[in-house]
C-alpha cells in the first residue's frame, strides 16, 4: 500500500515536469520534441491514474498523486528556468550614450543596436536593443547594471524573428553542429 503511494508520487514528480516541458517545447513550435515528450507524458499518466483509480478507497494514493503533482509543478518551474529555452529581446534606456557599456556587451558576444530616443518633455536619452538566448539574460542585466545603476531595462520572448546578427549567428551554430556531428560519423 505505501509503495504504491510512493510510485504515483515519484510519477507524479516526473509528470509534471515532463508536462512543463511539453508546454514550453509546443510554444516555441519543437514540434518533434514537444510529441516525444507527450507521449512519455502520457504513459506516465496512465499509470499514475491506474493506479489511483484501482482503489478509490485508498487516500493515501490520492495524497500522494495531489503532493507529487504539486511538488513536480515546483520542480518544473525551476527545470524551465535552468535550460531557459529559446531568445529574449532586451531593451535599456539610458540617459546618455555609454561607449564602454557597448563595447563591453559587444565583447562579451552580444548584438547591441543603439539609438537616440526622445523621452518626457523632449528629453534625449539612449535605447540599446538586444536579442541574446535565454540563459544569457542575467548576464546582460548584470553587465548593464554595473555600467548604468539606473538604467531601465525591460525584456521579453519574441515570437519570431528574420535576418540580424542572432538569425547569421545561429546559421554559423547549425553549420558548426552538423559538421560536428559528421566529423564523429566519420571517426
Amino acid at each position: 500500500m505505501l509503495l504504491q503511494a510512493l510510485i504515483i508520487f515519484i510519477a507524479q514528480l516526473i509528470f509534471v515536469p515532463v508536462l512543463t516541458l511539453r508546454t514550453i517545447m509546443m510554444v516555441k513550435g519543437m514540434k518533434g520534441k514537444a510529441s516525444a515528450l507527450g507521449t512519455l507524458e502520457g504513459f506516465i499518466y496512465v499509470i499514475a491514474l491506474g493506479l489511483v483509480f484501482s482503489d478509490l478507497s485508498n487516500y493515501l494514493n490520492m495524497v500522494a498523486y495531489a503532493l507529487g503533482f504539486g511538488l513536480g509543478v515546483y520542480l518544473g518551474q525551476i527545470l524551465e528556468q535552468r535550460l531557459a529555452i529559446g531568445f529574449v529581446s532586451i531593451e535599456v534606456n539610458i540617459m546618455k550614450k555609454n561607449e564602454e557599456l557597448i563595447q563591453n556587451l559587444r565583447n562579451e558576444g552580444f548584438s547591441v543596436s543603439t539609438s537616440e530616443v526622445e523621452g518626457m518633455n523632449e528629453a534625449r536619452r539612449y535605447r540599446l536593443d538586444c536579442t541574446a538566448r535565454r540563459d544569457r539574460e542575467r548576464e546582460f542585466i548584470n553587465i548593464v547594471s554595473t555600467h548604468e545603476p539606473n538604467a531601465f531595462i525591460v525584456s521579453y520572448e519574441p515570437r519570431n524573428f528574420k535576418g540580424g546578427y542572432i538569425t547569421k549567428a545561429m546559421k554559423r551554430n547549425r553549420k558548426r553542429g552538423l559538421q560536428k556531428k559528421e566529423a564523429l560519423k566519420d571517426s
